[in-house]
């Protein structure tokens, strides 16, 4: 019994200090990403923000300026306009320059008469002054006498002229007479068996255009005188033109062309701004007309 036991100690104490049986399966090593065991990153590789650019910037270069990118498109497809001579016949000055006193002389040069007789440029002095018309226009050419008539000022007045009257054939606006030193008007005969200005569209404001030497300067009809007797306007007219304006002794014996526009008028008469841009359209109406 006790040797019995004594060998099972001995054998137990024998297999406690064999070695133990190896596993039937080696472990295996521990895998790692395949990063890591591949493609490991080189210490001198960029970040991937810097290695990556947008593709815009690989493969197109940066666009150019708007303002070089595109022009208008009346710059790449319309040639530039002609010059206004090449587009037509007539010169951009002559369309667009004031009328010339030659320009008005030359349209007035020969006369076919309207009136039935002539009238005389002063009292007592031969007839030998017609009233000549075109389509457009009545004219005549005269004398100056100076007409002070109509509102009292301090050069027109009973004391300055012996002929003074305070009232004008035509009335401004406000129904007083018209002012002989402030609005630029001529006279015309009063109505006769020789002429009758109203049977020739002529009438109180009627525009007219008034030729002295080298000036041209517009104005209404405003005031009638003698029935025989033509070459009168206002002192206004005559300061104007550079004419004397003193009513007694003042004025020119020749050389003065008054040309009135048929059918015209300027409301009120004494606008005189409107008398002028009046007379220049229908001035340059008169000159480019073919009669």
């Amino acid at each position: 019994m006790s040797r019995v036991q004594s060998l099972t100690l001995a054998m137990a104490g024998v297999a406690l200090l064999a070695p133990s049986a190896p596993p039937a399966t080696a472990p295996q090593p521990r895998p790692e990403p395949a990063a890591r065991r591949t493609a490991p990153v080189p210490a001198t590789t960029a970040p991937a923000e810097a290695r990556a650019e947008p593709a815009v910037r690989r493969t197109a270069p940066a666009p150019a300026p708007a303002e070089a990118r595109a022009e208008p498109a009346v710059r790449r497809t319309a040639p530039a306009p002609a010059p206004a001579e090449a587009r037509a016949d007539e010169p951009p000055a002559r369309r667009t320059a004031p009328v010339s006193a030659a320009d008005l002389l030359a349209k007035v040069r020969t006369c076919a008469p309207v009136s039935r007789g002539r009238y005389r440029e002063d009292h007592g002095a031969k007839a030998t002054v017609p009233v000549c018309g075109t389509r457009d226009a009545v004219f005549w050419k005269a004398d100056m006498d100076i007409d002070c008539d109509g509102r009292p000022g301090l050069r027109c007045n009973a004391r300055t002229d012996p002929y003074f009257s305070s009232s004008t054939a035509f009335a401004q606006s406000d129904g007083r007479p018209l002012s002989s030193e402030e609005t630029p008007y001529v006279v015309v005969p009063a109505p006769s068996a020789v002429w009758n200005h109203r049977s020739h569209g002529v009438r109180g404001g009627s525009v007219v255009a008034v030729v002295y030497r080298d000036r041209v300067r517009y104005g209404v009809v405003g005031d009638t005188g003698p029935a025989d007797i033509i070459g009168e306007a206002s002192y206004a007219m005559a300061e104007s033109l550079g004419i004397d304006p003193d009513p007694h002794s003042g004025g020119t014996p020749s050389g003065v062309t008054y040309i009135v526009f048929k059918d015209s008028r300027v409301t009120p008469i004494e606008d005189h701004q409107a008398a002028v841009t009046a007379g220049e359209r229908l001035a340059r109406r008169f000159v480019d007309a073919d009669e």
